[in-house]
């Protein structure tokens, strides 16, 4: 009984398995319109078989920074005085409303980030040089002797 089963159940799946398989196979239709280009440096590129194709939805900007850098790079940077001695590391940046630095948050001493103390200093007295951020006539001890800086609510 349970090999007439075990048949019926092997010849209806061999079954629905030739009745899908080749359904499965076919290729499938060319599209009538190429597939939309990746972001590219121009809206044309070369397809696959080697036709240029040009994608009018495409639109690629470019924009190149000629003065100022990433806040990015400065939060996380160490910060040397004239001596080229590290004396800490920028924190954070606070901005005004017109989205300007006004102030850059340093961490004094402590070890690995721990232990370490904020201090708050006006943004323009970060200088950057040959990609160093300095601050002039600072060490340690004036910074760790400066007020804490804590975030407000």
């Amino acid at each position: 009984m349970t090999s007439r089963l075990m048949t019926r159940f092997i010849l209806a799946a061999a079954l629905i398995a030739g009745t899908t398989l080749p359904l499965a196979a076919q290729p499938a239709p060319a599209p009538s319109q190429p597939a939309p280009a990746a972001a590219s440096a121009s809206a044309t590129e070369k397809s696959d078989d080697g036709r240029t194709v040009t994608n009018p939805n495409l639109t690629v900007a470019s924009v190149k920074l000629e003065n100022g850098y990433r806040a990015s790079k400065v939060i996380g940077a160490a910060v040397y005085n004239d001596q080229n001695q590290q004396i800490g590391t920028v924190d954070d940046l606070v901005l005004n409303p017109q989205n300007q630095a006004v102030l850059s948050v340093i961490s004094v001493g402590g070890f690995l980030g721990v232990g370490g103390k904020l201090v708050a200093l006006p943004y323009d007295e970060l200088k950057r040089d040959n990609g160093k951020i300095t601050i002039s006539n600072a060490d340690k001890n004036t910074l760790a002797g400066m007020p804490s800086f804590t975030y407000g609510p």
